[in-house]
């Protein structure tokens, strides 16, 4: 365990180190963290600190104002960089628990940050505002490493180019994507904004919170099959706060397990043809919808396309969204008097652009 005290309902325990990019307002330069509680742990302090043979050859990567050039080190470099983390932070390692001058610089509270990444949306506009803006409830996930254009990632590697997971918001224009469906398929009414969160949580992290994978019938094409379980329990929650609200209103609870491909298979199949990816791409899940209305991932499947509305209470609702207002997608995997979280990944409603 960890020197560093978290509270049990803290997204951000020993068991998680998620990475961040952030800044504070005594130093603007986007730098590479770590959460822990309340905390951030700037790595670009302790660089030194990362010894084992690959990490000693590559601390710069955490002078970096991105996670690209970690990313790109490949699945030994983050298992190593993790385990030395792991030891930083516990109890028995003296090294920055008692460097009080270390700490001070090393450590930065939550509240101090600014995260980098994420953004607000503004509504998108054809021929007139969208009059059925909605969310899709997904997760995603960072490809770390590479391979070479025409070089397939087998199966049974996919899980070595997958760095870690975010919450992520695909918003849609429904009417939009209704009208250039056919024939040209989701082009405007899905291009114009997507929102992560911003703590990437290591797949390392998330192991011990892995199932069975779903039975898939008819059985994959070889290339797609895999027994080793990679189908993670993270609990989601889509909260919704309709402008004139004093609080938010919890619209969906799902769960990541839900979905029907596992991410090996998604990366196998998105490079079977030879397509290369880099590190830093990112891969989302596509809607997590499960099985009971109250689990669907977006206000269409809620709303029935809008012939049912949603309550908000305080005597408001919807059936898609309103300028003003804030969705919030939030998830955790629940250990044994702990949590691996994400945060918060947020998004309001600006009306749209005058043109």
């Amino acid at each position: 365990m960890s020197y560093i005290k978290v509270d049990k309902d803290s997204d951000f325990s020993f068991h998680n180190l998620p990475y961040g990019i952030f800044s504070t307002p005594d130093n603007p330069k986007h730098r590479i963290g770590v959460a822990i509680g309340d905390q951030i742990l700037d790595l670009s302090e302790i660089k030194s600190f990362f010894q084992g043979p690959v990490m000693s050859r590559c601390q710069d990567v955490f002078n970096q104002p991105t996670l690209n050039a970690f990313m790109a080190l490949g699945y030994e470099a983050w298992r190593e960089a993790r385990r030395t983390l792991q030891v930083l932070l516990s109890t028995k390692e003296s090294t920055l628990r008692d460097d009080v001058s270390l700490q001070s610089r090393a450590f930065v509270h939550h509240s101090a940050a600014t995260m980098h990444l994420p953004a607000d949306i503004e509504k998108p506009s054809v021929f007139g505002p969208s009059k059925q803006l909605d969310i899709e409830l997904e997760m995603a996930f960072f490809v770390g490493g590479g391979n070479m254009f025409g070089e397939p990632i087998p199966i049974n590697k996919a899980h070595e180019y997958i760095f870690g997971m975010v919450l992520m918001n695909d918003w849609s224009a429904r009417d939009i994507q209704a009208w250039e469906y056919v024939p040209l398929g989701p082009f405007l009414g899905k291009n114009f904004g997507t929102t992560i969160s911003p703590w990437v949580v290591p797949m390392e992290a998330l192991l011990p919170f892995v199932e069975s994978n779903p039975i898939q019938d008819p059985e994959p094409l070889p290339y797609l099959q895999h027994h080793d379980p990679y189908t993670f329990n993270i609990n989601l929650f889509v909260s919704l706060k309709g402008q004139g609200k004093t609080e938010e209103s919890i619209i969906c609870k799902s769960n990541f397990k839900y979905m029907y491909w596992t991410m090996k298979q998604q990366l196998a199949h998105h490079t079977v043809n030879g397509c290369n990816i880099r590190p830093g791409d990112l891969l989302a899940s596509g809607t997590i919808s499960g099985p009971d209305p109250v689990s669907f991932g977006s206000m269409l499947e809620l709303s029935w396309r809008g012939t049912k509305s949603i309550d908000l209470g305080e005597g408001i609702s919807r059936t898609f969204l309103e300028d003003g207002d804030e969705v919030t997608i939030t998830g955790f995997c629940q250990g044994d008097g702990f949590k691996v979280g994400f945060g918060s990944c947020v998004g309001t409603i600006l009306p749209a652009l005058q043109h």
